[in-house]
């Protein structure tokens, strides 16, 4: 699966995007197992309220099943302006 970071989320973990195996069921399940990885991971999911979630290109939450998803996004919330 892909995996797309944007914005400081990018920048905390220094890849635009990556492609991972995982048995992850659910989006918090990964952001678990990606946070064990290493501390630059750690850092850019300590706070899941700062973060936002897409599934396929479609926001979801992070307790949103992985089955069948071809890549998912972490951002920031979005602002208007």
């Amino acid at each position: 699966m892909d995996i797309v970071y944007f914005a400081w989320v990018r920048e905390r973990i220094g890849l635009a995007r990556e492609e991972v195996e995982t048995s992850a069921a659910t989006v918090a399940d990964l952001v678990t197992e990606l946070s064990g990885r290493e501390e630059r991971y750690a850092a850019a999911f300590a706070d899941l309220s700062a973060l936002r979630v897409a599934l396929d290109q479609e926001l979801s939450d992070f307790d949103a099943p992985l089955a069948g998803v071809r890549e998912v996004a972490f951002f920031p919330p979005m602002t208007g302006g």
